[in-house]
């Protein structure tokens, strides 16, 4: 078992970030900012695009980063050291001829000259634009929208999922063909940028340079971080995204180390070494994505596990399946050990198991959508007659996945929906309520999303194709790249598993590789393409 860590105090943030208070203050529009502050801006100050997240019924989230010289291996963005007021206007149109709200900001270089204001004080379940200015320059708008008023059952909600995007390995095709749906909200489940160094090895973006020496090095220092997502912003086709719906994000492993676990590494650096590194990580996460105050990181501490309202049609539930687990049973990432049983184990930790059962048990919507970086459902990856399970998922942590069936079932929880990616795959699967029964009733549906890049091309069927389809509950798999476009209305969830036939050169198109359709009160998958 990892032991459970101390919650970090304001002063080890400090010690470890060395941001104060005042810095992250000014950044999300909590504080005075200087009307002017900065002087003059360098041109062209918003080539890392702009982002919105975390709706609720009277606002969102806005998001930019000041980066005139975004690649500058210092991280800093060709920014000078020094704060800059930006301000931002919101419109009911647009043209801009309606603004409702309009504040600003304080980009300041402990953040990357990045800004978070929380717009508040809208009207709910309507659509917004939004854009910067930081001096003479504007930023490209973005459009948005509030969440629906609570109280209210929404026609619909209109959804993607999308997760693992390495830069290196594709062209960000499919980000372009997501956002030309008109989505009310994106999902993005983890694996946002990559630790690994880019090099000739692992370069599979066909016809883009090599990126300078300063990217192929392991990602470990806070300039590091920064650069490196700033080369994956770069992409016009994920601003594109970001900029046409607003986003909830959670984490998986890539933002920090592969498969690590707590304050675990898989290169077996200390653990005190390794939360240093997770420090600095988690705030360059904050800095590069639309996410509110309360996601500030404690020193290596970070609060992503978030819930979501759409009326009382959706509830989301956004998790955290890498900051409280437990660690590898024996440290081995496959295995069928019974360490693997131990009922003390959690993929979640126990505060928020609590948070996760205890919204659970309030809702009152027709569907409740948990988002989860890693698989829920039970894989047996031995395609014999033997058993071998992957730790990295949900399976590493059976005790933990029946006390959420417990819950599911004690609080009569309606049209539980698994959301999940990390595994380069397309997978449709019906979660059981006894795994080693074929013929038992499905509790739930888990909706598995492939990479936007990772991996590269991959195919329709690949290596992997036998063992997934060889557990029963798995009713479709696809190796291809792409995004899960979803609809929720009142009567059923359509699901549809989406993909390009190449990433490895930009313009390919996008298919249905199938749809299927869940009955509201009918747990399962039917399949209609």
């Amino acid at each position: 078992m990892t032991p459970s860590l101390p919650a970090p105090r304001r002063r080890s943030f400090l010690t470890l970030t060395g941001v104060g208070a005042a810095a992250f203050a000014v950044g999300t529009g909590h504080s005075d900012a200087a009307e002017n502050a900065g002087g003059a801006v360098p041109s062209d100050p918003f080539t890392l695009g702009v982002a919105s997240g975390d709706p609720r019924p009277d606002g969102f989230v806005l998001w930019t980063r000041l980066a005139p010289r975004p690649l500058d291996p210092d991280g800093h963005g060709g920014m000078p050291r020094r704060p800059c007021t930006v301000r931002y206007e919101v419109a009911e149109d647009a043209a801009f001829t309606k603004v409702v709200r309009r504040g600003q900001a304080l980009a300041t270089p402990e953040l990357a000259h990045s800004v978070h204001p929380e717009v508040t004080g809208l009207r709910p379940g309507r659509e917004y634009f939004y854009r910067f200015r930081a001096g003479t320059e504007v930023s490209p708008a973005g459009r948005t929208r509030t969440a629906p008023d609570p109280r209210s059952r929404p026609a619909s909600l209109r959804l993607a999922t999308a997760s693992c995007a390495a830069w290196y390995h594709a062209h960000f095709t499919a980000f372009e063909h997501l956002a030309k749906e008109d989505l009310d909200l994106v999902v993005f489940l983890g694996d946002y940028v990559y630790e690994y160094g880019i090099t000739s090895k692992n370069m599979l973006r066909g016809g883009v340079p090599l990126p300078g020496p300063e990217h192929a090095v392991e990602t470990v220092t806070l300039e590091q971080w920064r650069l490196r997502y700033s080369l994956f912003k770069t992409d016009p086709n994920l601003q594109a995204a970001h900029a046409a719906a607003p986003w909830i994000v959670t984490s998986d492993d890539h933002e920090v180390q592969n498969n690590h676990a707590d304050a675990w590494s898989e290169t077996g650096i200390p653990p005190s070494d390794f939360l240093r590194r997770r420090a600095v990580a988690y705030r360059a996460f904050y800095e590069n994505l639309p996410v509110r105050r309360a996601v500030l990181p404690h020193g290596p501490d970070i609060t992503l596990y978030n819930r979501l309202r759409w009326g009382r049609l959706a509830q989301i539930d956004m998790l955290d399946n890498r900051q409280y687990r437990d660690g590898f049973p024996a440290g081995v990432v496959e295995d069928d050990s019974p360490e693997r049983h131990d009922p003390r184990r959690s993929i979640l930790g126990a505060r928020q198991e609590r948070w996760l059962y205890d919204g659970l048990s309030r809702s009152d919507a027709v569907w409740n959508l948990m988002g989860t970086g890693v698989v829920m459902a039970e894989i047996d990856r031995d395609t014999g007659p033997g058993h071998l399970y992957s730790n990295d998922m949900w399976d590493g942590f059976p005790a933990n996945r029946d006390r959420l069936w417990a819950a599911l079932k004690r609080h009569r929880v309606a049209n539980p929906v698994a959301l999940s990616g990390d595994i380069h795959h397309h997978v449709a699967a019906e979660l059981k309520s006894d795994w080693k029964d074929p013929g038992s009733p499905a509790i739930g549906t888990e909706l598995v999303c492939t990479s936007i890049g990772s991996d590269g091309d991959g195919a329709d069927t690949d290596k992997y194709a036998d063992l997934w389809l060889g557990n029963p509950h798995v009713k479709f798999y696809n190796g291809r790249r792409g995004y899960v476009s979803c609809t929720l209305t009142p009567s059923e969830l359509t699901s549809e598993f989406k993909t390009v036939p190449y990433v490895s050169r930009p313009g390919a198109p996008v298919t249905t590789a199938a749809r299927f359709v869940t009955e509201a009160g009918r747990p399962g998958l039917n399949r209609e393409v």
